[in-house]
């Protein structure tokens, strides 16, 4: 990889590709699985299992993309509001099998889609750093020129948060370089520091904080210009 502090336009892109395909493979290979028990004439028994197994990771793939798409893709690039309760329609089946759970204090408010991205982002990070569990708890607010304030924390046993992702989420590079996991910090940085904001990620004692200050739309409009 590139000794510079950004990843290149090509490293990005395959970083992120690299993130979303790891999260379908599982899900995929299980499909794969079934089916060839389905085509087994000995594994009759096994054969409901089988189908239950293919409906499972059909939905599951499909709430990865559909999540994956409004995260790094076209669908939320575009200027415009995202309700919160879109945002939650997108993560509840999302993370259903996770183990930490989603908790949204938040009222039913309306963010900039680039703020959408940015918290789509955050969540997933939130979610990862929860592997024996706990709550994510989401807290948006918006202000009356396009910007917000996203704010995602993270609380319960064993909590994790990689230095790598403290620093890329700064726009910092890790000592080792990008990988397809410290690239989504990275990213939702990118964001948020594009719109003039910034991003940034903490662990401390008992909880992880993902906080971002997403700049106005107006200020998201020059700099794409």
């Amino acid at each position: 990889m590139s000794t510079q502090i950004a990843p290149t336009a090509a490293e990005l892109a395959a970083l992120l590709s690299s993130r979303v395909c790891h999260d379908i493979a599982g899900p995929t290979s299980a499909m794969g699985a079934a089916l060839s028990v389905l085509d087994d004439d000995s594994a009759l028994d096994m054969r409901d299992d089988a189908i239950a197994l293919l409906r499972t990771g059909a939905k599951q793939i499909r709430a990865k993309l559909e999540y994956a798409r409004v995260c790094f893709g076209a669908a939320g690039s575009r200027g415009g509001e995202v309700a919160l309760s879109e945002i939650q329609t997108l993560a509840n089946p999302m993370f259903e099998d996770s183990r930490p759970d989603l908790v949204w204090p938040s009222e039913n408010t309306a963010i900039s889609k680039t703020a959408a991205r940015v918290l789509l982002n955050l969540i997933w990070i939130g979610v990862d750093s929860l592997p024996r569990g706990g709550e994510v708890i989401v807290e948006t607010s918006a202000s009356a020129d396009g910007g917000a304030r996203l704010r995602v924390i993270a609380k319960g046993a064993r909590l994790r948060l990689d230095e790598a992702y403290q620093k890329a989420i700064r726009g910092e590079r890790p000592e080792d370089g990008y990988d397809g996991r410290s690239v989504q910090p990275y990213y939702a940085g990118l964001i948020a520091r594009e719109s003039g904001g910034r991003a940034e990620a903490q662990l401390e004692g008992d909880r992880v904080e993902l906080a971002a200050l997403i700049g106005p739309e107006s200020g998201q409009v020059q700099a794409a210009e």
